[in-house]
């Protein structure tokens, strides 16, 4: 884990920006970083120390300012140093020490502000485009297969398949989900929940249905296949895939009240805690006190809360590029395949070659929408280091494979 705080890299990125010849812009940067639509309010986000970048994105802006990543992490643990120094110093005088906590209350008190919206936005983007992805792709996949009599199920990942230290790659656990899929489908195809299911094409109930069962089925070895699913842990994986945010029409990421909930609690209830001096224009002494303790222990809980804050964001970033993908080559795809299909009632022997690879690709796809979307981002939030650093290297494994098979078949 990073060892450097979001504010001292923010103020790094920017000095050497403006260092440069001629001063960089915010915009400059994001486009010479690869960032997206929007960058610039990502790299103005990063220099304001609301948000720090991860691993890929530190290595691209590093580049971007003519740095190594080790510079760059090297000048920011600098400056969380010297920062920490200034910090500690307190104001000889009460007249400057209520000053100097007055400001730092309302750096906290924006900070958390801009922390809630800031995840707001990215979980309200990767929702959008997961219910598009869900709606166009998953459930009208879904419908389209349970037409297709006699199709086999892939088969299921063996425990075996594990490596040695007990870590599930990505490509098994979406092997997992996709299996889970299939094996869906087919026990579905005919009965009447699949009728059922194949009828509320784009419903949430459907789709939580299907993801809740598919994750919930069993491998070759008798083994839930919600064990192999990595950091979707069954509870929390059961919560987002089946209760009320899809029961209400969101999509499989958790809404923004359950995710700011466990982010900002703690700096409100330190905040909270020192009570109304912070509007009292003159203060005592033990006053000053008990509100600087109460501004300190906040910026200690949203300190200790970066590196979650910024894995959660850095997925949702990331989960919303591999569905914005899919919405728009997958659903495609999928029309074209459709299309070339014989006429109902359609059996698996009556699809030509092309059109059963096909259908077994489709099935993969929906494993990886499947396995980015049921990622616990709210168990990122309170992770101790090392339990994060195993969450990060599950997640990114899972963002990668998704990505590169997504592209690879459609």
């Amino acid at each position: 884990m990073s060892d450097f705080s979001a504010e001292a890299m923010g103020l790094v990125v920017r000095e050497h920006r403006l260092a440069l010849t001629p001063p960089m812009t915010q915009e400059d940067l994001a486009a010479r970083a690869e960032y997206g639509k929007g960058g610039a309010v990502s790299v103005s986000r990063i220099e304001r120390g609301l948000i720090s970048p991860g691993e890929h994105r530190l290595a691209a802006l590093a580049l971007a300012l003519g740095l190594t990543p080790e510079q760059l992490k090297q000048a920011a643990e600098d400056r969380t140093r010297s920062l920490a120094d200034e910090r500690g110093r307190r104001p000889a005088k009460l007249r400057d020490q209520v000053a100097d906590t007055k400001r730092r209350h309302a750096e906290v008190t924006e900070r958390t502000a801009q922390r809630a919206k800031i995840t707001q936005e990215h979980v309200e983007a990767f929702n959008t485009v997961h219910d598009i992805a869900r709606d166009g792709f998953f459930m009208e996949f879904v419908a389209l297969a349970q037409d297709i009599g006699g199709a086999p199920e892939p088969e299921r990942p063996h425990e075996s398949e594990v490596d040695g230290t007990g870590r599930i790659p990505a490509a098994i656990r979406i092997e997992a989900m996709s299996a889970g899929v299939a094996r869906v489908i087919r026990d579905a195809r005919g009965a009447a929940v699949g009728g059922a299911a194949g009828a509320a094409v784009g419903g949430a109930a459907a789709y939580g249905a299907f993801t809740a069962a598919a994750m919930f089925g069993t491998a070759s070895t008798g083994a839930a296949i919600s064990t192999l699913s990595g950091v979707a842990a069954t509870n929390a994986a059961l919560a987002l895939l089946g209760g009320g945010t899809l029961a209400a029409g969101g999509a499989g990421m958790a809404g923004g009240i359950l995710l700011l909930t466990g982010m900002v609690a703690a700096p409100v209830a330190a905040l909270g805690a020192a009570g109304f001096y912070v509007l009292r224009k003159r203060r005592t002494k033990a006053e000053e006190e008990r509100l600087r303790a109460g501004v300190e222990a906040a910026e200690t809980a949203l300190d200790t809360s970066q590196q979650g804050f910024d894995a959660m964001i850095d997925v949702l970033e990331r989960g919303t590029a591999v569905m914005e993908y899919l919405t728009v080559h997958g659903i495609h795809a999928l029309g074209r395949w459709k299309a070339g299909l014989p006429p109902r009632p359609r059996d698996w022997e009556a699809l030509g070659p092309d059109e059963q690879e096909r259908y077994g690709q489709f099935v993969t796809v929906a494993g990886c929408l499947l396995a980015v979307s049921s990622i616990n981002v709210g168990a990122l939030l309170s992770a101790e280091p090392a339990a994060l650093r195993e969450l990060n290297r599950a997640n990114d494994d899972t963002l990668r494979y998704a990505d590169r098979t997504i592209r690879s078949i459609v």
